[in-house]
């Protein structure tokens, strides 16, 4: 009943407010919102109502599961994609952007309207029962019930849920929209649910929503087929993300699947190649080629807790949005091993992780975006590797924040953990060949070189970018967004300055005789944030060097090597100035 109260009070409220968009709320009462921007202790919200939400399921349309028949030696089988009775794969956790933790679900409206949080009590609700907030909780994507007292005042505020899907804005495209809370995989013009060994079959689709082959709650071994998906249009690219829908190739349902000799082409949009979702599904594929033309088509793409183990591949990706390795919400597991992938797309880098990713003596190439993304509390480990990104300084949804070649960060889009983000790479080539080498904001990371050969930076790029930003992308709060970084040098040889703005943190550790080349400073957040404590704290250990380019300010320095200052200075948090 309180529900239905508080929904009939939002509607006569949004009905109220017709009008007032781009306005400040002036009425008492209950505002639901969807928080579309934050300046200062402000939020503009998007007017909506909150309804109960159905349990997941997935849904096969009978309207298109007829499109397809199974070639010869596929078993008919139940082509119902909820799986036995009926019954959905497990969804990744956090998953249904705009699904609030007690199961309600926002419906937006037209109408927006901004107000003033500053003296408001903030909770928040989460599938635990409601705990204490406050206002640095909240971030573009939440779900906001505003109780308004009189004279524009905020007196209450319930955070329902935290996140939402990122938009066509976010960087490295991970696309937008909305599933409705609903785990949608579309339908399948050929599925396979028995075990079963399947040789040199072409497998096809040009539907709507369709795979072109689908493998659910299978063992199944596939020898040198071809997968084609001609045609399709998507209706949501985020369970394209997500999901699988439109994918050429899905696995899904705890199958596993071992594809060998394949040859996988994509030209729809969602069009992923070969596609491994959920817990218990794993995908093994072994000397096969995989291309994607369109816009959100990634080469391999691992979602919700899945396992992808790819061997001596060759990927090309060509549209928007399209990392050759590719993961989303809810992650799960990518070991690779030789191989080429190859991204020729704006927003496309040649890694995209929300997972736990392994790659070994390949060759990782994006031609128009940076080479390497690490989204939240996820990993990106590279052992005799080469790697080169060209990331556009116009073109990149990002490129407005930081032009660079890796980027590590927390979106708060709910698709990956908050956590500390992971990088290491032992031997191989990494190239820049546009912007700075690293570029770190609103989270924290580890990150490791070990023999590597690095190449592009130069005296006006940098090494390594650790700041805030400004939020405009929804990445935290802008003044409380900082970064906080470990990075360790092992047997590593790099140059070009550091930067590390007043609100974040850098650790760097030079060891087993490395050699850095550069400058090492501390900035003032353009977002005027509180300064952090031990905003640079460098060791370097016996047999290694840094050799300065430039005026330093650090924090503090444990010297145990040898520093060549060049006629620079090093000044210290105490006001000590070092120059020999």
């Amino acid at each position: 009943m309180k529900k239905l109260t508080s929904i009939i009070c939002t509607v006569v409220l949004v009905f109220s407010l017709v009008g007032c968009q781009g306005q400040t709320a002036d009425k008492a009462g209950t505002l639901t919102g969807k928080v579309t921007a934050i300046d200062g202790t402000t939020v503009t919200l998007q007017l909506g109502e909150l309804a109960e939400r159905k349990s997941p399921e997935i849904k096969e349309s009978p309207e298109n599961s007829e499109k397809g028949e199974n070639p010869p030696g596929i078993p008919s089988g139940n082509q119902n994609a909820g799986g036995e009775n009926g019954t959905p794969p497990e969804p990744p956790s956090g998953e249904g952007g705009n699904a609030a933790p007690g199961g309600d679900m926002f419906t937006a409206g037209e109408e927006t309207t901004t107000v003033d949080l500053a003296d408001a009590a903030i909770t928040r609700e989460t599938a635990e029962g409601t705990t204490g907030g406050a206002f640095s909780d909240i971030a573009v994507g939440d779900i906001l019930v505003v109780e308004m007292g009189e004279n524009q005042k905020a007196t209450a505020v319930t955070i329902k849920s935290t996140g939402e899907p990122k938009g066509p804005g976010a960087p490295n495209g991970q696309p937008g929209g909305s599933s409705g809370g609903e785990v949608n995989q579309g339908t399948s013009a050929n599925t396979i649910d028995a075990d079963g060994t399947y040789s040199n079959e072409a497998y096809t689709s040009t539907g709507d929503d369709e795979n072109a082959l689908r493998i659910k709650d299978a063992k199944v071994v596939l020898e040198n087929i071809t997968v084609n998906k001609d045609s399709g249009a998507t209706s949501n690219t985020e369970n394209g993300d997500f999901y699988g829908v439109n994918a050429a190739l899905l696995a899904t349902d705890g199958a596993d699947v071992t594809i060998q000799g394949a040859a996988v082409n994509s030209s729809a949009q969602n069009g992923n190649g070969v596609f491994s979702y959920g817990k218990g599904t794993t995908v093994t594929i072994s000397d096969s080629a995989i291309i994607t033309t369109a816009d959100n088509s990634g080469g391999i793409q691992t979602t919700g807790g899945a396992a992808t183990n790819a061997r001596n591949l060759q990927v090309t990706t060509s549209g928007s949005s399209s990392a050759a390795i590719r993961s989303d919400r809810g992650g799960g597991t990518v070991n690779v091993d030789g191989g080429a992938y190859i991204s020729n797309g704006y927003n496309s880098p040649a890694i995209y992780s929300t997972a736990q990713v392994t790659v070994k003596n390949a060759s990782l190439t994006a031609n128009n975006s940076e080479a390497l993304v690490i989204e939240g509390k996820n990993s990106i480990a590279l052992e005799d590797c080469t790697v080169i990104g060209n990331m556009s300084d116009t073109k990149g949804s990002s490129s407005d924040i930081n032009v660079h070649n890796i980027m590590i960060y927390q979106s708060m889009s709910g698709d990956a953990d908050v956590g500390t983000s992971e990088f290491t790479m032992k031997g191989g080539n990494l190239t820049s060949n546009s912007g700075d080498m690293f570029y770190v904001t609103n989270t924290a990371c580890k990150i490791t070189l070990k023999g590597v050969t690095l190449a592009g930076t130069s005296q006006d790029r940098h090494f390594l970018v650790a700041s805030g930003n400004d939020a405009s992308h929804g990445w935290g709060n802008a003044g409380s967004n900082g970064a906080q970084v470990e990075f360790t040098a092992d047997g590593q040889t790099f140059e070009g300055d550091i930067a590390v703005d007043s609100i974040s943190s850098l650790s760097m550790a030079l060891t087993n005789g490395s050699v850095y080349t550069g400058a090492v400073n501390i900035e003032e957040n353009e977002q005027k944030g509180s300064a952090v404590e031990d905003n640079a704290v460098i060791t370097i250990d016996s047999g290694s060097t840094w050799n300065l380019t430039g005026n330093c300010a650090v924090t503090s320095l444990t010297n145990n090597g040898t520093i060549h200052y060049n006629g620079y200075t090093i000044t210290l948090a105490d006001g000590t100035v070092l120059n020999k």
